[in-house]
Parts: structure tokens; sequence; C-alpha cells
């Protein structure tokens, strides 16, 4: 029997495509799902999530063992990855889909939440003012199938190329020592 303690987190910092493949290579984290979550509609497709009437952002749920990374170490991961002083935008993704949000499913999540982003804005580790939510988690609808594993299964894909390419490969050198395999 395995003393594995698996947590959950759901984080929105734009594009799922390109955030699911960087957690998921993270060493400790067991299951990254791509899906929607704060908005108004039930079971919400890609196509009605990306109008913006439906107010979801894109996110993950990611399932992580507690026991090799920690919540607060997936806030790091999270904060390094995207820009979280854009309202509303990741690089050229515009819409409210694309926003920096966290979900918290626990007091304790919302808390080491709050705390981090005291932290960093007292450090002024970014130029400009976090604009991050910190929300109570509601339902997590799920993306379609095609989205699961997206940027792995679409390498070549004009998008994956130019904008999810490079972000991986950054993200690489700098968690280079936190990765499955060491990036192997």
């Amino acid at each position: 029997m395995s003393n594995t303690i698996n947590e959950v987190a759901i984080l929105a910092n734009g594009c799922f495509w390109c955030t699911e493949a960087i957690f998921q290579q993270l060493k400790g984290v067991v299951k990254v799902t791509p899906g929607y979550i704060g908005g108004i509609k039930e079971n919400p497709t890609y196509k009605e999530v990306c109008t913006g009437e439906t107010l979801h952002a894109e996110a993950l749920r990611i399932e992580f063992n507690s026991q090799e990374i920690t919540y607060k170490e997936l806030l790091e991961v999270f904060f390094a990855t995207h820009d979280p002083t854009t309202l509303n935008r990741q690089g050229n993704d515009i819409g409210t889909q694309y926003r920096s949000e966290i979900f918290y499913i626990s007091e304790q999540q919302k808390q080491d939440a709050e705390e981090y982003v005291e932290w960093l804005t007292k450090a002024e580790v970014f130029p400009n003012p976090i604009v991050t939510k910190i929300t109570e988690a509601t339902k997590f609808w799920e993306a379609e199938d095609y989205h699961i594993n997206y940027f792995n299964n679409n390498p070549n894909q004009s998008y994956c190329a130019a904008v999810i390419k490079p972000k991986v490969s950054k993200f690489q050198k700098i968690y280079h020592e936190q990765l499955k395999n060491n990036g192997i």
C-alpha cells in the first residue's frame, strides 16, 4: 500500500495548452487536467469559453503528491511562468478566459496564496501590481479530450511551435532540478 498523499490545486494562468505543458513535467505532479472554472454556464465548451460570454477561465486541475511537491512550490511555478500583472491577457492571448486566478479548495490554500502574493508584492518581484485573483473554487469542468496533452500531441502545430515550445524550453532550463527525470 502506498503512502502517497495527493492533493489538488486549481490554477488559471493563460492558455491551458501552455500551462499543462509546464506543470505536467514537475516531480510530484500526478495528473494535470485542463478545463474551465469560474463561469456562469453549466458544462461549457471550448468554443463557448473562447467567446468570453461564459466568464470561465481556462485552468488546470493539478493533482500532486504533497510529499514530493508542495502547494507553495506550485505557486512559485505558477507566478514564474506567466505575467500576473496583466488583466485578462497573457501575451497575444486576450480575454477573460486567460486571466490570472488561483482557485483555492481549502482555507490553507487561500492563506498560502494570499501570503505568496503579499511576499511577491513586498519584494517588488514584478514592476507592476499583481492582478491575480484568489477565489474559492467552484465547479471545475474538464475540457474536451483533444485539449488533453495538447502540446505533446501537437508539437508542430503553429501555436505550439511559436508560443508554447519557447516557454517550455525556458521553464526547463530554470526548473531543471524539479523536473521528472530531470527533463530527460
